[in-house]
């Protein structure tokens, strides 16, 4: 796959070459993808926000890595998914000093989660960050597993078995049955 059917591998190469326009526009397209993605990782709306901020960064100064063998999608979820393990022991320390004021900005900010959603959530939360990384793309947001494979840089039969256990886990944790 060269681009996702919208021109971006065109837009790829505007980026190169400088075009702010052809960044926005890219941007545009991707962005709740990449923020979801990563809302959904992390759990933390902010830390969320910060790596899609540096993903594009990342896509701005490093738009010649794009190779063309994957969609632009995939490019930018590889590129915010290696952020997020980078950023992952640090957001672990960080996340506990942080938890009371984030519940207490959370609260004033956005509406309290339905009952059902906060369950759904803290089981999600409980995965491993690699169970939860191929739920997230396989499940939420619909990648295949070849593709979530290519953004995880993991074998597509780790990728396979990630989402089985992690399936397997939420089951389990929700109360269902396998």
């Amino acid at each position: 796959m060269t681009d996702d059917g919208n021109d971006d591998g065109a837009l790829i190469a505007e980026i190169r070459n400088g075009s702010e326009r052809a960044f926005n526009v890219l941007i545009d397209r991707h962005q709740q993808a990449v923020r979801g993605f990563l809302r959904r990782l992390l759990a933390d709306v902010a830390e969320a926000e910060d790596l899609a901020q540096e993903t594009f960064v990342v896509a701005w100064t490093h738009a010649d890595s794009y190779r063309g063998d994957a969609s632009v999608r995939s490019w930018l979820c590889a590129i915010a998914w290696r952020k997020a393990r980078s950023a992952q022991r640090a957001w672990f320390r960080r996340r506990a000093r942080e938890a009371t004021w984030a519940t207490d900005v959370a609260a004033q900010v956005e509406p309290a989660p339905s009952p059902e959603a906060a369950v759904v959530t803290r089981a999600l939360d409980a995965l491993p960050i690699e169970q939860r990384a191929a739920i997230v793309l396989c499940v939420i947001q619909g990648f295949s597993h070849a593709e979530a494979a290519e953004i995880l840089g993991a074998p597509l039969g780790t990728v396979k078995s990630h989402v089985a256990r992690g399936k397997a886990r939420l089951l389990d944790a929700l109360g269902g049955h396998a």
